[in-house]
Parts: C-alpha cells; structure tokens; sequence
C-alpha cells in the first residue's frame, strides 16, 4: 500500500509505490494548493464572515501568546457593521503570533494569528489556514473512503478542509445538502454544526446598533474629540438612511390599559407556575398580531424593485430594544402561531441574550412589523418613530400614566392610558386602514376577552 506524505510543496513516496499509483496521483495534485508551513506552525486567517465584509475590528482578545486551545476555544471578537461574531480555533495547539491589537483594524482574508499544531492533530491545510481550493477527492485509494464520504459526488470537488472532511464521515452527513459560507462556497466546521442543529455557540451574532454612547469627552481641553464610526453604528447609519427614503405618515390615539392590567394581574399567578415573568408586552403583542390578521397589508414589503407586494404569511413581530451599545431590534417569530405564554418565554429569552449581546443572525433577519416601547425609559408621550425598512410600519408605545378621563356616565374617573404613535408607508398603507388597524388593536387591548375568539 502506497504511503503518501505532504510536506510544504513536496510530495513524498515510500514503500512499494507502483508506477501506475503515481501515474493516478498526478491526476488529482491539479486539485491541490499548498503554502509552506514549518514544524507544525499554522497560519490562521481571518475567513470571509459573509455579506460582503472586507474588514472588521477587533473587539477582544480571548487568547494570549502562549496559551494552548483546542478545537473551538473562542480566539476573539471581531466586529463589522453588521454583527460581533467570535472567531473560534479551528486547530489544537499553542499560540505564537496575535497579528493584532484591540481595536485594530483586520483585513478578511489575512493572518489573524499563528499557532504551533502537533503533526498530528491536523493534515496541515485548511480551509481557515490557506485560504486556497482543497478538493474532497484527496485519498489516492478511492477503497479508503468511508461509506458515507463515498456516496457524496465527488465530481463536484466540495471544497472543505481535512478536518471539515473528518468530521463529515463522523458525523454521517451528505455534505452535498450543506451550503457552504466559506469563501468561494468553502464548507467550514460551522456550517455542518449548524445543519445538525448542533451549534454549540462557537458563533455569536449580536446586533445591530448605533454610535457608542458611552464616550467621555473632556471638558478641559480645547481640542474636538473624533470617534471613527465602525461596526455597528456603521449598519445603524445605512438603515437608517434607507429608512429616510420611505415616504412616512404618522397616526396617533390613545388606549385605556386597565382591562389590560387586570388580565395581566389575573394571568399572573399562573405564570409563577410557569416560571414565567409575564409583564405586558406579550399580551400587546399578541394583540397585534391579532390585528395584523385581519390587516394583512400592515404585514406586508415591498420586493427590490418595487414592483410587487409581499404578504408576510407569519407575524415575526420586532421589539426596538435600548441596550449599552444603542439601539437593537430583533424579533420574534411567529407571533400568530404562539400563545401569550410562549411568546413571554419568547421575549425573555431576547432580553437576556440583548444583556449577554449574543443575538443570533435568525434573531435579528426577517421582521415584518416593530414594536418599540419608548415609555419603558419612563418618560415620553407621542413619538414619530422610524419604519424599519423594509416593514411598512411600526408602532411606538408611550409610558402607561393614570390620568383623569370621563367614563360612559360622564363621571371623572382616574385611568392608566398609554399613547400609540404609528408610523406607515404611504405607499403601501393609507391613513384610513391606519385607523381601522388602531381601532381594533384598541378594541383587543381595552377590552381582552375580545380575543378570545380570534386566539390560537
């Protein structure tokens, strides 16, 4: 049996080769790509995290030079105008090299660090190391493929690393109903984790925000203070601006919460058994969602080219949360297919990962109406927020205050209200279905056993 052994460039063979094995090999060496490596040290570069990312910054370092990890230890945070995400090791080993500093700049697509890997713990080429095509047909004997490697067609040269390959024939997956997020389609490790369902954190994607607001500017120097604007103020800035390019009109009224409130008091003793912090969120949210249901238009964007209208067929209602980075809006899903309980469970779940910044991408994608509670700040009345392109509305919710209103005998009663500001496109939805949808969200919020009936 041939004994094959790559080093650097080189291609060694011992032992009983044939003429015709060699013959066979020079066939597959045109699939191959090598960069030198010496003892052991791997060069890690920073991958093509998607959407067209070039560079991002540096946020944290999880390692030192010196340390020892293993495959999937956290390296470090980078962030682009998009998302954080935390760079895991592909490899065991030592680290040699940190190329940079917080804060620095890195280019995708260059060393992000060196590590020292035992021969044998790695087939020294990857995915992650080179950046160069590995073709899935390497073994020089086709009979030493495991089954399921050998059931994939390999015509199509998957490109993944040996390690990804391992992991392939251990995991028994058919790598040709994975899509690849590498660069030029490259199967990483993260994307066979996240097929399985076995995502195991090794890729944290907070969110999108605004301009830090924790910036001290001195008041005892002459001088202005310039703070570059990356990462997430970045993505902040062009939503935003895409945002302003959608022909906005507003509608405002007031609702009376105390059917509300005593609803919400009543459920409350159920939720402690739930082990569930019901607060009035979920019960507006689900009110809402029961109004878009009748008032599918509200539910609806626009395609690129604005030419037709897409009817969203689920409610993935998004919240405007105010976190220490600025402002985030993830979103939760399915609102019309949840009950109160699920979608409470289901906006804890977003609160905590808003404190941990540990928001998913499918946490932050696929909204199709926002919510933003502009009175949990405690203060506020009527706002003119701003549709989160490319929704066609959005609802912001002043502080809840007990003022004195006129009962249907005209007596002078004290009430909790809350004022309601929408905003629309007005080239999707016009100030009369504006109005139909807050009155009969109205009718379900003032009165919540009307939702009894529509509630699933």
């Amino acid at each position: 049996m041939n004994s094959i052994f790559l080093r650097g460039s080189r291609l060694a063979l011992f032992s009983q080769c044939r003429r015709p094995a060699i013959s066979r090999l020079s066939n597959h060496l045109r699939s191959f790509h090598f960069s030198s490596l010496l003892n052991g040290l791997v060069q890690f570069k920073l991958s093509d995290i998607g959407e067209g990312i070039a560079e991002v910054q540096v946020k944290e370092w999880h390692v030192k030079v010196g340390d020892q990890v293993n495959e999937f230890d956290d390296i470090c945070v980078v962030q682009s105008d998009k998302a954080s995400v935390t760079i895991t090791s592909r490899y065991a080993g030592v680290i040699k090299r940190l190329y940079y500093e917080v804060d620095d700049i890195a280019q995708v697509g260059q060393p992000l660090i060196d590590i020292d890997t035992p021969d044998e713990s790695n087939e020294r080429t990857s995915t992650e190391t080179h950046q160069k095509n590995v073709s899935a047909d390497t073994p020089s004997e086709p009979t030493a493929k495991s089954p399921n490697v050998q059931s994939t067609d390999y015509n199509n040269k998957i490109l993944a690393a040996p390690a990804v390959r391992r992991m392939v024939r251990e995991s028994n997956v058919d790598v040709s109903k994975i899509n690849g997020t590498g660069k030029d389609g490259r199967i990483l490790k993260e994307d066979i984790l996240n097929y399985l369902g076995k995502d195991k954190g090794t890729l944290k994607m907070p969110t999108q925000t605004g301009p830090s607001t924790n910036v001290k500017v001195s008041l005892y120097t002459s001088e202005d203070t310039i703070v570059p604007i990356r990462g997430y103020g970045r993505a902040m800035i062009k939503s935003m601006s895409e945002s302003l390019k959608i022909p906005h009109f507003g509608y405002s009224d007031e609702y009376c919460m105390d059917n509300l409130i005593e609803a919400r008091n009543q459920l409350n003793s159920e939720a402690k058994k739930r082990g569930i912090k019901l607060s009035y969120m979920p019960l507006l949210i689900k009110a809402t969602s029961l109004a878009l249901k009748e008032f599918p238009i509200i539910n609806s964007s626009m395609d690129e080219k604005m030419e037709n209208l897409i009817y969203k067929s689920s409610h993935n209602i998004s919240l405007a949360m105010d976190t220490t980075d600025g402002l985030v809006v993830p979103n939760i899903k399915e609102c019309n297919m949840k009950n109160v309980w699920e979608i409470a469970a289901e906006l804890d779940r977003l609160l905590r990962l808003g404190k941990e910044k540990k928001f998913s991408t499918s946490d932050l994608t696929g909204g199709t109406f926002s919510i933003s509670n502009i009175g949990a700040i405690g203060s506020g009345t009527y706002v003119n927020p701003v549709i989160f392109a490319p929704q066609v509305a959005i609802l912001a919710l002043g502080r809840v205050r007990k003022l004195p209103r006129f009962d249907e005998q005209e007596n002078l009663v004290a009430k909790n209200v809350v004022n309601v500001s929408f905003s629309a496109d007005h080239r999707v939805v016009d100030g009369a279905t504006m109005a139909r949808f807050s009155n009969l969200l109205k009718e379900y919020i003032e009165h919540p056993s009307s939702m009894l009936a529509d509630m699933r």
